[in-house]
This record gives C-alpha cells, sequence and structure tokens, in this order.
C-alpha cells in the first residue's frame, strides 16, 4: 500500500541529506519523498534531486512552519489523481540513515488508531543546552490541553491530511510542532507519542546554536502566546520589566 508521502523540511543539509532521503524510500509505504529546500547557501536541493526526492526550493529562508506547508502543498498536488490522499510523515533533514526507522510512526496512523504521532527517540544524545525550550513547550502545551508531552519539540510526526489541514495555518518557525499538538488536540484529533529508534545531529554550544535555541525560544513563546493567555501575560510583563 503505496500511501505515505515522507516531506523533509532541510536548510543547509547537504552533509546529510542523500543518506536520508534514501533511507526514508525505503519505509514501508512511502513510495514519495519531498525535501523543501528553505534557503539553503550549499547543495542540498541537487543532492536531494539526485537521491530521489522531488524538490520544492525557498529562494529565501521562511522557517520550518512555511517548508512543512509548501511541502503538504506539493504533495497534495501530486494526490490530486489519487482516490485517498497519502499520509503525511515530517522528517527531520539530518536523520541520514535512521530515517528508516520511522516506520512505527506511520503504523497508528494507517490502522486508523491515532490522528497524529509523535516520535520520543528511544536513545536521546546529550545537548549543548539546558532544556528551557523543552520545558516551555512541554509546559504550555500541559496548560492549554491537560496532555503531557515526553518530547514536546520532536519533529517527526506522522498525519492524516484531515489532521494537517485542520491544523493550518502553521505557526510561525520552530513553534510549529507545539502549536501542532496544541491546535488538534484542541479539536479533538487523537494525538499519540511512538518511541523510536531515530537519532539527529545533537546542538553544540557555540554561538551558532545558542542563537538556535533563542529562535526557538522566540517562536515557541509566540506559538504559546496566541494559544494560552497566560503566556501572553507573562511575556507582556517581562517586556515591561
Amino acid at each position: 500500500m503505496q500511501d505515505v508521502a515522507v516531506v523533509i523540511p532541510a536548510k543547509d543539509e547537504a552533509d546529510r541529506i542523500a543518506t536520508t532521503v534514501k533511507a526514508a524510500l525505503e519505509l514501508p509505504g512511502a513510495d514519495l519523498v519531498v525535501v523543501v529546500d528553505d534557503g539553503s547557501s550549499d547543495g542540498t536541493a541537487r543532492i536531494a534531486e539526485q537521491a530521489g526526492a522531488k524538490v520544492v526550493r525557498h529562494g529565501r529562508n521562511r522557517g520550518k512552519g512555511a517548508a512543512m506547508e509548501s511541502g503538504a502543498e506539493a504533495v497534495r498536488l501530486l494526490d490530486e489523481d489519487r482516490d485517498m490522499p497519502r499520509h503525511l510523515l515530517f522528517l527531520d533533514a539530518d536523520l541520514a540513515a535512521t530515517a528508516r526507522d520511522a516506520a512505527p510512526l506511520i503504523e497508528p496512523v494507517r490502522r486508523g488508531e491515532a490522528d497524529m504521532t509523535i516520535a520520543v527517540f528511544a536513545t536521546t544524545v546529550k545537548l549543548g543546552g539546558h532544556g528551557f525550550v523543552v520545558r516551555l513547550a512541554r509546559e504550555g502545551i500541559r496548560r492549554a490541553t491537560g496532555w503531557e508531552a515526553t518530547q514536546p519539540l520532536n519533529g517527526q510526526r506522522c498525519l492524516t491530511r484531515a489532521a494537517f489541514e485542520a491544523a493550518r495555518p502553521l505557526a510561525v518557525g520552530f513553534g510549529v510542532e507545539t502549536a501542532l499538538t496544541i491546535d488538534l488536540l484542541r479539536k479533538g484529533f487523537r494525538v499519540t507519542e511512538v518511541e523510536v529508534p531515530l537519532a539527529h545531529r545533537a546542538t553544540g554550544t557555540d554561538w551558532r546554536s545558542q542563537l538556535h535555541r533563542a529562535r526557538q525560544f522566540r517562536d515557541v513563546a509566540r506559538a504559546l502566546a496566541v494559544r494560552e493567555p497566560a503566556v501572553a501575560r507573562v511575556l507582556r510583563g517581562s517586556r515591561r520589566s
């Protein structure tokens, strides 16, 4: 049953994208891999296409949420002649060969047991940060829905097309995962976590990594402020102080 499209947002991932694409194409039922090159300055798009992916290019970096929407729209256009739309499996570009182990994310959606699955990595790498963005996202989701997420920022997710459309428009940038979880739970969709043996590149401790975390925090906070009034009040208070 060829019923899954893999969407991979990517920026400057020339060193890993080919391996990730080839591994994703090995997933049962995944007959389409779409890579969204989100304003890369390296050969990400060319290498992804050579590896077997369909490629959508953003002329400038528009953020993860926009890349996910562009990839899903490309799948929708390719699904126009199909009786049933493909499920959407979102994977990070730096998973490399471990992308082939994402199959457990698909099965609950395929069987109709879940509308969205979220990966929980069986083995976690030690990150350079202190987990403050994860705590912000987890607590925000809990306050908004009552649900406790294990890895709230995990981008490896499988959704039905109906669930994806219900969550649009997606939140900006790195707030997309947190917002996606809140919006679908509030609308009554079934969300479940699935442990998988995936692994991606650890975030370091240099200034670029710290800047990345600051952007994550900003985007998650913005997504929560729209959805949870208590967060908005805290953010307004911090700006005044």
